[in-house]
Formats: structure tokens, sequence, C-alpha cells
């Protein structure tokens, strides 16, 4: 009798359908939902332009809902940071330390810039006639306004009201209020004012919860800030300014891998893991085309990276003012872009002139409307031989090299934290490595810069306190033999 056939055996669970992850990884993760909102912003912009600028308050709302809860966090980071520290001289060494490497990496963005546009020549051969320019485009675009004098600029950053610091959202002012006020504390001690701190640690805490809950609206706030730009600028700008384009963004690179190297000599740690490790905020800021929507995020994780408190409270947001590498970089070529297409020929010392000139107007750029033409208009005036209705050729492109600007500020700001940190001993690296690597590193009551926990190299220098230990113990056995 044939043996019957063996029934068919059953088929494999199948994996999860294409779909159904796709779905899945849209509801998890902010970062595919910025991405894919990205996307349909340029899809939209490029094919309803009229109705994508309808959708630019989606963008601008965003905006204000996170600038509103940067003061309050700045102030609540950098007090707990000065009381947690208790040593206000290390908060001013860390102050001194930030505006040293400021002044080193924008000097340097701005030389840089200048050498890259000097080489590629962006403007050469447009010979385009100032006189057929529009210049008021450029009063437009400013509002008729002007960067402030340094001792202004100075000025305006010492609040006359405490209420007014936090009103007008200046970062500088808030951050002397909170030094002012971390000061106290440490004078006064913790016995005096025994609830303050935790009051604002408090506050901290429901300041981050509530970005957390605006955060979800991240993704429309891409999607309109990207379809109005691509509705309202178009792409074609791209082909008129290709080269201008080109060289930026290939100078900003350059000065990224230059920065990554830097990283890597002083702390021993990756910008590209860094870079892996805040994606979601860096395509945030990217579609946003602003760094301060992702300001309280990037403090939480420089936080969570192993830096201390006080250090990131301090020098991330003073460097939103005074470590613009990006915004140097797009002056000094621009610079060079419009002498080069109205045909004049600058000198050596007109360069110089320039980096002196651009060194001083780059530090009040910061919440400044047009601000770059503003500093570019008054470049032009003080080298006197580029027609100053000329910076209108950059009126086109200005708004593509945001990705630029936001993404070499950004980055630039984040190392200028971890390279001051490490300088002031205040980076724990074994924590940076293993969260940068992607460990999950839980969040220890021991961690740098608060009461009882040991500070970056704690456990070296336990360690080389034991070694020490076994061997007076054997020094003393031997005297004692």
């Amino acid at each position: 009798m044939p043996h019957a056939a063996p029934p068919p055996s059953a088929p494999a669970p199948a994996r999860p359908a294409l779909a159904r992850r796709a779905v899945r990884l849209l509801r998890t993760s902010l970062f595919a939902q910025v991405a894919c909102a990205l996307l349909i912003g340029v899809l939209v912009g490029r094919l309803w332009p009229q109705a994508a600028t309808a959708v630019q308050p989606l963008g601008d709302g965003f905006i204000r809902l996170i600038k509103a809860m940067i003061a309050p966090l700045v102030f609540c980071v950098v007090v707990a940071g000065i009381a947690k520290a208790g040593d206000l001289k290390a908060f001013g060494r860390i102050g001194l330390k930030a505006l040293i490497w400021f002044e080193v990496a924008t000097t340097f963005a701005l030389l840089f810039g200048l050498l890259a546009g000097n080489l590629a020549g962006p403007g050469t051969g447009m010979d385009v006639d100032p006189a057929s320019l529009d210049a008021s485009a450029v009063d437009d675009r400013t509002g008729g306004g002007q960067l402030p004098s340094t001792s202004a600029f100075l000025l305006h950053s010492l609040p006359d009201s405490a209420i007014g610091a936090f009103a007008e959202n200046s970062l500088l002012q808030v951050l002397v209020l909170a030094c002012l006020v971390g000061a106290a504390l440490l004078h006064l001690g913790h016995t005096k004012v025994p609830a303050i701190l935790p009051a604002i640690e408090q506050a901290q805490e429901v300041v981050f919860a509530i970005v957390g809950f605006i955060m979800k609206l991240a993704p429309l706030a891409v999607f309109g800030a990207t379809a109005h730009l691509v509705g309202e600028y178009g792409l074609g700008a791209l082909s008129t300014y290709g080269k201008l384009i080109a060289v930026c963004y290939a100078v900003a690179a350059l000065f990224l891998v230059l920065l990554a190297v830097a990283l890597k000599a002083i702390t021993g740690l990756s910008l590209w893991k860094f870079v892996r490790y805040t994606r979601e905020e860096m395509l945030l800021a990217l579609g946003t085309a602003s760094s301060e929507t992702v300001m309280p995020r990037m403090m939480q994780k420089l936080r969570k990276a192993g830096c201390r408190d006080d250090a990131v409270g301090l020098v991330l947001p003073t460097g939103y003012s005074f470590n613009l590498d990006g915004a140097s970089i797009y002056l000094s070529i621009g610079t060079l872009f419009i002498a080069q297409a109205v045909g004049v020929d600058l000198s050596i010392g007109q360069q110089i002139t320039v980096v002196l000139v651009l060194m001083l107007t780059s530090k009040g750029m910061a919440g400044v409307p047009g601000s770059a033409f503003l500093a570019l208009s008054a470049t032009a005036s003080a080298l006197g031989v580029i027609p100053v209705g000329a910076v209108a050729l950059l009126l086109g492109v200005d708004r593509i090299m945001d990705a630029m600007r936001v993404a070499t500020n950004l980055l630039g700001n984040c190392v200028a934290v971890f390279v001051v940190s490490r300088w002031e001993g205040a980076l724990d690296r074994v924590t940076a490595r293993k969260v940068l690597n992607g460990e999950d590193v839980p969040v220890q009551e021991d961690r740098p810069g608060r009461p009882g926990r040991p500070g970056p190299g704690a456990e070296e220098t336990e360690n080389a306190r034991d070694t020490k230990g076994i061997q007076d113990s054997q020094e003393q056995r031997a005297q004692s033999g």
C-alpha cells in the first residue's frame, strides 16, 4: 500500500509587512517624522507654491513656542549648575575659556572663508553693474535696522529689568541674571535658603516636560517652514548662484572636518557619533532653519553625554551670540563674492580690514533681523571700494545658505561645550563615550557637577590614591623590617 504524501509543512511566520514597519517607524521615531515632513514640504512647495506660503505659520508658531521656553530653561540650568558646582571661580574660568575658544574658532572660520573665496572666485566673471541693483531691497529685508556697536552690544547684555530680560528673550541678559542668582545662592548657603535650589530644579524639569510636548509638533513645523521656503524662493537660485553655494557648503564641510579633528585630539570623542546621537535635533534645526529650536534638547543631550551642568548652561547659550562659525564663513565668502561680481579686486590690506570688521559685527548678529546683510553692508562701507547696494546680490541666495549656517553654528557650539568642559575638567569622558556609542546610560545621582557626585577623572584619581597607599604601606613595612 503506497505511503500517503506528507502534509504540507506550515508556512514560516511571515515578517512584518514593509508598510507596517514603516508605520511603526513613523509613529516612534521623531527623526523619521521630521525627514518625511521635510520631503513633503519640498514637494508641496515645488508643486503648489501659492498654497505652500499659507502654511508658513506652522513653522513660525513652533519657533515661537520653543523660544518661550529657552529663557527660563537657561536660567534654571545656569543657576542650578553654579549652586551645585559650589565654585563661582570655576564658573568664571569656564566663561573665560569659552570666550577664548569662540574668538579663535570664529577668526579661523573668517580666514578659512577668505582663503577659499580667493582660490575659488565664486563671483569672478559676473560683471554686474551696481547701478542695476535695487539697494532698497536690502533695507526692506533688514527693516531699516542696524547692528549695535560694541559698546551698545555690551551694554545691552546687562539687564535693566529682571522681567524685561525674560520678556525680550535676551539670552545674554538672562545669563547675567542667572550668574547673579547662582552667586547669591553660594554666598547665602543652602542652610539660609534651603527651598530655592529644589524649586529651581523642579521648575527645570517642568520646562523640559513642556519642551517635550512642543517637540511633538516638530514635523508640522518642518513641513510648514520647508514648503514656504521652496514655494517663495523656488529652486532657480541653485543654478544662478551654483558656484557660490558649492563653495560655501564645501568650506563649511571642511571646517567641520577640522572641528572633528580638534574634538578628537582634545577630548577623544567623535563628532560623527555626536551627529548620529543628535540626528533628530540636527534635522529639525535644518528643517526650520533655526538652531534655537533645538537648544533645549541639545542642552539635555549634552548633559546626558557627560558635560557638567554649569559648562552646558554657560557655553552653549553664550555661543549663540559669540560663536557663529557658519555665519562667519558665509560673511567672508559673501564679501569676496560681492567684490568679485562688481569687478573690485581687494588687496591683502583690505581683506585684513574685512576680517577685523567682521570679527566685531559678527558678535552682535544674534536676534537682529537681516543681520547678515547688515554685517555685509557695514563691511562694504568700511572698505569704501564696494558699493553698498551690491549687497543686494545675495538676496536671492541668502535663505539657501541657512542650512549651512545653522548646521555649522550648532555643531561649532556643541564642540565648544565639549572642549571647554574638557579644558576645565568638567567632562566625564567615560559616560560621553558610552552615550555616543549608543549604550544605555542610566541617569545617576553621582554625575559630575552635583553635590556628592565625583568629578571627571574621579576613577583615575581613586586608582592613583589606592596605588599610592599600597606603595606607602610597602615602604613602611620595609623600614620597620
